[in-house]
């Protein structure tokens, strides 16, 4: 069974760095693109940032562009973000998906979730 497993959210000060990671089990990670949605409170869950089954590709949305980067280690079937220069527009709760396909900024592309873990940036 399928599982992905996000960490390394918390609460930062505006321009701080954070890097949320996500593992996933139960499927063949190397096969999978891995993306990041967020959901800020009351909102809906949007895409952040993808990146492809062999790497080569990434995609990011246009409020995290140079701000953000989204790595994945084959050896460790884990997916990275890495935010620099936070600000309270970032927070929410970082959800870690996987698609059997190539990259997406769909929310209904892709097949497993996690739980998500919580940003928080503060002014």
């Amino acid at each position: 069974q399928a599982q992905l497993v996000e960490s390394g959210g918390g609460s930062v000060q505006t321009g701080a760095s954070l890097r949320v990671s996500c593992t996933a089990s139960g499927y063949t990670f190397s096969t999978f693109t891995m993306a990041w949605f967020r959901q800020a409170p009351g909102k809906e869950r949007n895409f952040v940032a993808a990146v492809n089954r062999n790497d080569a590709n990434t995609e990011y949305s246009d409020s995290v562009k140079g701000r953000f980067t989204i790595s994945r280690d084959f050896a460790k079937n884990t997916v990275y973000l890495q935010m620099n220069r936070l600000t309270p527009e970032d927070t929410g709760v970082y959800y870690c998906a996987a698609r059997n396909g190539g990259l997406s900024s769909y929310r209904t592309a892709y097949d497993y979730w996690g739980k998500g873990t919580l940003v928080t940036v503060s002014s």
